[in-house]
């Protein structure tokens, strides 16, 4: 079942860099008590998710966090060790990336997006949501191709 919104984030753990390599970071310990914004990509270095998404975040983080926001994270069915050398080669130092590599945070989420057919296995679609202390109260999938209504200015004129 797909998350909605209303519902509380499901408890998992996420990947991020740490300084002697990858950490574990709870989705409890990520957004409880925060305004979180996460948005999802179906895999970092893919064309529409560096050329489009990613970057509107990078260059609206300031805005953003303005508006409210405490976090702004993005997240892939990617390791932790992609995630950070995409953020860092995007300039996305004002961004948590969280990898979660074998997906379960995405299928708990119930979001999956089976690329198979295109050699990426299961995935994530591509969606972005705001959570205030762990419940969600906006989300915003993308219904196809594109980013439209998951990217950074569609979300900020949410806040």
């Amino acid at each position: 079942m797909t998350i909605k919104v209303g519902d509380k984030i499901p408890s998992a753990t996420l990947k991020t860099m740490g300084e002697k390599g990858p950490v574990d970071i709870s989705t409890d310990e990520l957004f409880a008590g925060k305004k979180v914004l996460l948005f999802a990509v179906p895999g970092a270095f893919t064309p529409g998710c560096t050329l489009t998404h990613l970057p509107g975040y990078v260059v609206n983080a300031d805005k953003i966090k303005a508006k409210g926001v405490d976090t702004i994270a993005c997240m892939a069915v990617n390791d932790a060790f992609v995630m950070d050398a995409w953020g860092k080669s995007q300039n996305a130092e004002e961004l948590l990336m969280l990898g979660d590599g074998n997906g379960d945070f995405t299928a708990a989420l119930g979001l999956e997006l089976d690329g198979s057919g295109f050699g990426l296995g299961k995935r994530s679609q591509r969606f972005a949501m705001l959570v205030d202390d762990g419940k969600v109260t906006h989300l915003n999938v993308e219904p196809g191709p594109g980013v439209d209504v998951s990217s950074a200015e569609s979300m900020m004129a949410l806040l």
